[in-house]
């Protein structure tokens, strides 16, 4: 008995610190000064079971306290290296890298207007900089130094970020156009990314940049929803949300063809994330949620 008893007691400790066992259903949510893990599967409605949360204070270890302004409209959360680490920005002017496990801030960085960011190789963060006089750019930071802007290049109005690691890529969305990129002097202390390609999108005001699988992305914008087959080099439009506006965050799994998707209901904000195949909807009301991120196996 004194064993079964300890082993609870290692479990709640675990779950506390934030370490529980995120299962393929888990989303990450992001909003406000909050970024939450919810288990799909096991919520519905307003019956929301959470398995890990985060909060902007200026008692999290590692987090200047000058941050917490900083973080009041968190607006893109993805859960990176494995889904040991959850990747934050925030248009309030930030970025950072949470340890999940402990909460801890690994990585924090002022960035105007930021709008998501992406984990390349050797450690590095690439960030979009949407509409702000420091903003309309795409950045790149390296994760030992905090605030240092090791690269710069101009995007109006950057929105998303997704490195392909089929093609080495970086590709970055803006308000009318998506860009490729690729690694330049990367294993040199001054590394840059270099423009190669650059696409007219079919859409205005470009929102959300999704990976599906190694050769296609949906993008959102403020029409609805399309396809970017990277081969074909072709925008096709996104059949179940083409004319769906406002959308904020778009998520197909290629596999189950599950669709989780966010978008503005209330100004830029809702409480909802939807899900097709099978429908759902799931409401917190205690957050202005922007974006939802399946976490990746």
């Amino acid at each position: 008995m004194k064993i079964i008893k300890s082993i609870v007691i290692l479990v709640a400790a675990l779950y506390s610190v934030g370490c529980s066992p995120f299962n393929r259903d888990c989303v990450a949510v992001c909003g406000d000064d909050k970024v939450m893990i919810i288990d799909f599967d096991k919520s519905d409605g307003r019956n929301v079971k959470t398995v890990w949360s985060w909060q902007a204070d200026k008692s999290i270890k590692g987090l200047p306290a000058e941050y917490v302004g900083r973080l009041q409209s968190i607006d893109d959360c993805k859960a990176v290296d494995n889904n040991t680490k959850m990747l934050i920005t925030s248009s309030s002017n930030s970025c950072l890298l949470i340890d999940i496990q402990t909460k801890e801030v690994l990585f924090y960085a002022t960035v105007a207007n930021a709008h998501s960011a992406e984990m390349l190789p050797n450690g590095r963060i690439a960030i979009a900089l949407s509409i702000n006089a420091r903003g309309n750019a795409l950045e790149l930071y390296d994760v030992k130094s905090p605030e240092k802007c090791i690269f710069r290049d101009s995007l109006y109005s950057g929105h998303g970020v997704v490195w392909n690691t089929k093609r080495e890529s970086l590709f970055a969305l803006g308000y009318k156009e998506l860009r490729e990129y690729k690694l330049k002097d990367w294993q040199s202390e001054t590394p840059s990314l270099e423009k190669v390609a650059e696409w007219e999108l079919p859409i205005n005001s470009g929102h959300d940049l999704s990976p599906v699988d190694e050769n296609r992305m949906l993008i959102s914008g403020r029409e609805g929803v399309v396809w970017f087959d990277i081969a074909k080099q072709e925008f096709t439009p996104f059949e179940p949300l083409k004319d769906v506006r406002g959308v904020k965050s778009v998520n197909l799994d290629a596999k189950t063809n599950r669709l989780i998707f966010t978008k503005g209901e209330t100004s830029w904000w809702t409480q909802n994330i939807y899900q097709k195949n099978p429908d759902k909807t799931v409401t917190i009301d205690s957050i202005r949620l922007y974006k939802a991120r399946p976490l990746k196996y």
